[in-house]
C-alpha cells in the first residue's frame, strides 16, 4: 500500500500545533466539502482531509504515525506495517472516533489504527451516535402545527437545512425525533437520530402552564359591576365571554378546551382586571362625584 502523509494532505510543517492543524482542517474541509464543492475530485479530496485530521488530531495515534514517518517514507511509497501490529494493542476503537468507522478510511489508516482488522475484514456495523439539540417556536405554531427550519453544522464547517414538522399540542420539553437524521453509522450500520427538544416561547397575550393557557382581560368598572358580554381572545381565535355583574379584579373564568390540543386538552384561564378611566372633563368629574354619592356607605378596605 502507499504511505500517506497527512501534514502534506493537510498543507501544515510536522511540528505544526494542535491548533495550526484544526485550522488547516477546517479551511480545507470547508473549500472541498462535497455539498459546497462539485468539481471532479472534491468527493476524494474530502475524504484524505478527514482522514488526515483524523490522524493528526488524536496526540496517540499522532504519536504513532510520527513513528513510522521517521522512518523516511514520503507520500505515495510502498509502505508496510511492522507485522503483528494491531494485535499488541497500537489500534483504536472506532466507536469512538464521532461518528466514523473504518469503512471510511484507506487502507493505509486501518493498518496502522484499525485496532489488528487485516485487509479485506469486514468491519462491524454500528449505529451512528444520536445528536440532540433544542429548537424553539412560538405558542401559536404550537398550538396550530407547523413547520420549521432547522440548521445543523457539521464538523466539517459544512451545514445541513431539515424542515421540521411540528404537530398541534406540542408543550416545552417534549422531543421530535427524526429517524437517520444523526451521526452516521459504521460499517454498514443504520444512521443515528436527531432528537429536538422543543421550547416555547413566550407570549405577549399568554402565559403557558403546561397545556393551559391564562390571559388577563382588562375591563371597564361598569362591565364589572351590571355584567356583559366582551370579546376574549384565544389561540383558536376570538370568543365571546360572559362577565358575571359584580365581578370583582383578579376574578378567574375558565374557557374549558381552549388552552393547547391533545388527548385531554388545555383550557383558557381568564383573569380579569379592572381598569378605571381617568376623568379628564368637568362632565366626566361630575359622574365620578355622583358615583361617589351614589355609594357613599362603600368602604372598599371595611374588615
Amino acid at each position: 500500500m502507499e504511505f500517506k502523509d497527512y501534514y502534506e494532505t493537510l498543507g501544515v510543517k510536522p511540528e505544526a500545533t494542535d491548533a495550526e492543524i484544526k485550522a488547516a482542517y477546517r479551511k480545507l474541509a470547508r473549500k472541498y466539502h462535497p455539498d459546497k464543492n462539485k468539481e471532479p475530485g472534491a468527493e476524494e479530496k474530502f475524504k484524505a482531509i478527514n482522514e488526515a485530521n483524523e490522524a493528526l488530531k488524536d496526540p496517540e495515534k499522532r504519536r504513532q504515525y510520527d513513528q513510522f514517518r521517521a522512518g523516511g517514507y514520503r507520500q505515495g511509497e510502498q509502505f508496510r506495517p511492522p507485522p503483528g501490529w494491531g494485535q499488541q494493542g497500537g489500534g483504536f476503537d472506532f466507536g469512538d472516533m464521532g461518528g466514523r468507522g473504518a469503512g471510511d478510511f484507506s487502507d493505509f489508516f486501518e493498518s496502522l489504527f484499525g485496532g489488528g482488522r487485516g485487509r479485506g475484514q469486514q468491519a462491524q456495523a454500528r449505529r451512528g451516535r444520536d445528536i440532540q439539540a433544542r429548537i424553539e417556536t412560538d405558542l401559536q405554531t404550537a398550538y396550530n402545527g407547523g413547520k420549521t427550519r432547522v440548521v445543523l453544522n457539521d464538523s466539517s464547517g459544512g451545514e445541513r437545512v431539515l424542515e421540521v414538522k411540528i404537530p398541534a399540542g406540542i408543550t416545552s420539553g417534549q422531543t421530535i425525533r427524526l429517524g437517520g437524521q444523526g451521526h452516521p453509522g459504521t460499517g454498514g450500520g443504520p444512521s443515528g437520530d436527531l432528537l429536538l427538544e422543543i421550547a416555547i416561547r413566550d407570549d405577549s397575550r399568554f402565559r403557558l402552564d403546561g397545556r393551559t393557557v391564562t390571559h388577563v382581560l382588562p375591563i371597564t368598572p361598569w362591565e364589572a359591576a351590571l355584567g356583559a358580554t366582551v370579546p376574549v381572545p384565544t389561540l383558536g381565535g376570538h370568543v365571546d365571554l360572559r362577565i358575571p355583574a359584580g365581578s370583582q379584579s383578579g376574578r378567574k373564568l375558565r374557557l374549558k378546551g381552549r388552552g393547547l390540543p391533545g388527548s385531554e386538552p388545555g383550557d383558557q384561564i381568564v383573569v380579569l382586571e379592572i381598569r378605571v378611566p381617568v376623568p379628564e372633563t368637568h362632565e366626566e368629574q361630575a359622574a365620578y362625584a355622583e358615583f361617589k354619592d351614589a355609594f357613599a356607605g362603600f368602604d372598599p378596605r371595611r374588615g
